[in-house]
């Protein structure tokens, strides 16, 4: 069914949007909430508390503001038209967005790479296959011991993982103190051994 709210992606080029005190306050589960039903506000104070976040991880991989910047608006957009994709017991919003600005800066990288001239384009060898074959491997795996982490583990380790953050950055970007963020992160990185190694996991 085609999504018939309005579209507020033009406000994003306005970062001095003032959302209302109150939605301001609210936590980042309620905002997710109110933006399945199409509260633009909840999207303003998203974008007003992450966008820096996700400009870094952009910056991180693609070096370069221009094409970061276009990253940012794309998330928050697909945040807006997809927002039923979202499952609270996957991980925070924070870390559904990362997950959506990471995928779209390595889309946006191969891309870019792709449509560069090469006076000779590299076949790959039998070795860089299975390595490829392997490392995709090694990502699901990844992903599905880090499903089986509690919520606040799990935040921390996708934080470090797909947004490239250091620990102080996490607590800086949550809000959560720093000791906390080292506690989940080493408790959340002994689980995760755990049940890697339960997969056979090399």
């Amino acid at each position: 069914m085609a999504d018939t709210r309005s579209t507020p992606k033009q406000r994003f080029d306005r970062p001095n949007a003032d959302p209302s005190a109150a939605s301001s306050e609210l936590n980042d589960a309620e905002l997710m909430r109110r933006l399945v039903e199409g509260d633009e506000r909840a999207l303003e104070v998203l974008y007003d508390r992450y966008a820096s976040a996700i400009m870094g991880l952009a910056l991180r991989i693609l070096g370069e503001r221009e094409p970061a910047d276009e990253v940012v608006q794309e998330t928050f957009w697909r945040a807006w038209t997809r927002s039923d994709t979202y499952r609270a017991e996957r991980g925070a919003a924070l870390s559904w967005l990362f997950g959506i600005a990471h995928h779209m800066a390595i889309d946006l990288t191969r891309r870019r790479t792709s449509n560069r001239p090469s006076l000779e384009p590299a076949k790959p060898t039998s070795e860089e296959v299975e390595e490829s074959a392997w490392a995709t491997l090694r990502r699901k795996q990844v992903l599905a011991a880090l499903e089986l982490l509690a919520p606040e583990q799990r935040q921390v380790l996708e934080l470090a993982y797909f947004g490239g953050l250091t620990r102080r950055e996490i607590a800086e970007t949550t809000g959560t103190p720093l000791g906390t963020v080292h506690t989940r992160a080493r408790l959340g990185l002994r689980h995760l051994r755990a049940a890697l190694l339960a997969q056979d996991f090399e």
